[in-house]
C-alpha cells in the first residue's frame, strides 16, 4: 500500500540545498522539520528563506498569506530526535559516503518503520549509502538541482533493495510538490553530474591555462549555448568546496580524467574562495540572501 506522506524532515536543512529542499516541502504544503547540527546555521537558513518568499510576494508569484503559512510549516531543530514523526526524511549532507551511511543508522532508531529515506546524493551510489540503514527497501535516491525552491527536476534513483512501493511514493510526493521527476538508474553522477562535473571542470582548466577570463568564458557558453548560467557561475553558486567533494566521489568511481579535481579548484578552496557562500570564487558577490530571493 502506498504510504501517505504528512510530515517531511530535511537532514543539514542549514546548507544552501538543504533549506532549499525544505522549501520546496513547505511551500507544497508539507509539515516541514529542518534538522541540522548547527543552531546557528539553522537561524540563518531561517532567515534567507523568509526573505526569498518576501521577495516572491513582492514580484506577484506567492501571496502574503500563502507566504505566512510556508513559514508556520517549518520549524527548526537540532535534535535527530525530532524527525521521528516523518514521513520521509531526506538527507542532504555534504557529499561523504560514510557521512551518510551514518546518518541513516541513527534515523533507524528514531523513525517509524515505514518512513521513506530520500539521499539528495548526487554523485553516490544510493544502494551503498541504504546500506547504512536495516530497512534498505525503504530507501530512495532523490537529487533536487540547486536552487532547489526554483528548479523543477528531480532525479529518481532506486537502488538494488528499493521496493517499488517506496519509489512510487517518493516519486508521487515529488509531483505532489510540483517537481518534474526523472527516472535515472544507480549509476556514478545519475544524468546531471555525470556530464557535468566533467564539464565544470573543464570550465575551472581554460581559466587556469589562460584560454579567458571567467566572464568571457560564461558569457560564450550561454551565448552560444543558450545556458542560463554559465559553469563558473554555477560553480560559484554550489560552492567551490562542494566541486571539490564531487570531484572526490565521482572520480575514483569512474576513472575519468576530466572528473579529477583541477589544482586551481584545491587552491582556490584552500585560500577561502569557496564562491556565493564566501562572498568570492570566480567572481564576487555581495550580500548572502538565498540565490533567486
Amino acid at each position: 500500500m502506498t504510504k501517505t506522506i504528512k510530515t517531511v524532515g530535511v537532514c543539514g536543512a542549514a546548507g544552501t540545498m538543504g533549506a532549499g529542499i525544505a522549501l520546496v516541502a513547505a511551500r507544497a504544503g508539507f509539515a516541514t522539520v529542518c534538522f541540522d547540527r548547527s543552531g546557528d546555521g539553522l537561524e540563518k537558513a531561517a532567515r534567507q528563506s523568509a526573505g526569498f518568499l518576501d521577495k516572491s510576494v513582492a514580484r506577484g508569484k506567492l501571496d502574503s498569506a500563502k507566504r505566512d503559512q510556508v513559514l508556520t510549516s517549518m520549524s527548526q531543530t537540532t535534535r535527530i530526535e525530532d524527525l521521528a514523526d516523518c514521513d520521509l526524511v531526506i538527507e542532504a549532507v555534504f557529499e561523504d559516503l560514510a557521512a551518510k551511511r551514518e546518518l541513516l543508522g541513527r534515523l533507524d532508531a528514531v523513525c517509524a518503520e515505514d518512513t521513506i529515506f530520500a539521499s539528495n546524493t548526487s554523485t553516490l551510489s544510493i544502494t551503498e549509502i541504504a546500506s547504512g540503514s536495516k530497512r534498505p527497501e525503504r530507501a530512495v535516491g532523490m537529487h533536487f538541482c540547486l536552487p532547489a525552491q526554483l528548479m523543477k527536476l528531480i532525479e529518481m534513483s532506486p537502488g538494488i533493495l528499493t521496493s517499488d512501493d517506496t519509489f512510487k511514493t517518493a516519486w508521487q510526493w515529488t509531483e505532489a510538490c510540483g517537481q518534474t521527476p526523472v527516472k535515472t538508474q544507480d549509476k556514478p553522477g545519475f544524468i546531471l553530474n555525470a556530464l557535468l562535473v566533467p564539464f565544470n571542470n573543464d570550465a575551472i582548466r581554460a581559466v587556469e591555462a589562460g584560454v579567458a577570463e571567467p566572464a568571457d568564458i560564461d558569457r560564450a557558453i550561454k551565448a552560444g549555448l543558450g545556458y542560463k548560467m554559465g559553469p563558473l557561475e554555477l560553480i560559484d553558486l554550489i560552492g567551490l568546496d562542494t566541486q571539490v567533494r564531487l570531484c572526490e566521489a565521482f572520480y575514483p568511481i569512474t576513472l575519468d580524467p576530466r572528473a579529477a579535481t583541477p589544482p586551481l579548484l584545491r587552491r582556490m578552496v584552500a585560500a577561502g574562495l569557496l564562491g556565493r557562500k564566501s562572498g568570492r570564487g570566480f567572481f564576487t558577490y555581495e550580500g548572502n540572501s538565498m540565490f533567486g530571493a
